[in-house]
């Protein structure tokens, strides 16, 4: 009969402890594994992320560069466009002049002569004679029904004496000045050849 003296024991106890050991260095290896392998997918992310990004910043670059040139080129093309409406007024106005001289000898009435006729811009300032008020009245309402003239004002009148000239006496007239202004003629009423700029610029309101 054989007695098996051997710590039994003892021997299940490091045989457990050995396992344990075993099993907790493959635990830790199995999540340092674990651990490398998210580090090296969030660092790929991170990567593609900044390379989007890289290149979002270059297209937004360029983008703003782009915005700046058109910013630029909308900036030439008004001033062109400024440039043109300036020319096509001058073009327009051209015969200011012209029409102004004709306006004043076709609305001055009987018995009304000028003695000055200023013009600044658009307003202009004329200096003259009447035998009465009446006579003013009447080159005010031919001024505006003028095509070319437009909002007469009464700057002042006042009887003067002028005196005798040749065979002609000395005589009472009522001096006057007074203000209108000149209607010009835009770039739409100067397609309509012919026609002053009152009348062209009725037409392009009913059309």
């Amino acid at each position: 009969m054989r007695i098996n003296l051997l710590p039994h024991r003892e021997q299940k106890r490091q045989a457990r402890q050995r396992q344990f050991v075993s099993l907790a260095i493959m635990l830790a290896i199995l999540g340092v594994a674990i651990v490398g392998v998210g580090d090296v997918v969030l660092r790929a992310r991170i990567d593609n992320q900044n390379s989007r990004n890289a290149l979002l910043k270059t297209n937004i670059a360029e983008l703003d560069k782009q915005i700046k040139e058109i910013d630029k080129l909308r900036d030439q093309i008004q001033q062109v466009l400024a440039r043109k409406q300036v020319v096509e007024s001058l073009q327009a106005n051209r015969n200011e002049a012209v029409h102004l001289l004709d306006q004043l000898v076709r609305q001055l009435p009987e018995g009304v002569y000028l003695q000055s006729v200023k013009q600044k811009d658009r307003k202009v300032t004329i200096v003259g004679f009447a035998q009465s008020n009446a006579r003013v009245s009447t080159l005010m309402r031919n001024i505006e029904g003028s095509p070319w003239l437009e909002k007469p004002e009464l700057v002042e009148i006042k009887l003067v004496t002028v005196a005798a000239q040749g065979r002609t006496p000395a005589q009472q007239l009522n001096q006057f000045t007074l203000n209108f202004q000149i209607r010009r003629a835009t770039p739409e009423t100067v397609k309509t050849p012919g026609v002053p700029a009152a009348k062209a610029a009725a037409k392009g309101g009913k059309a």
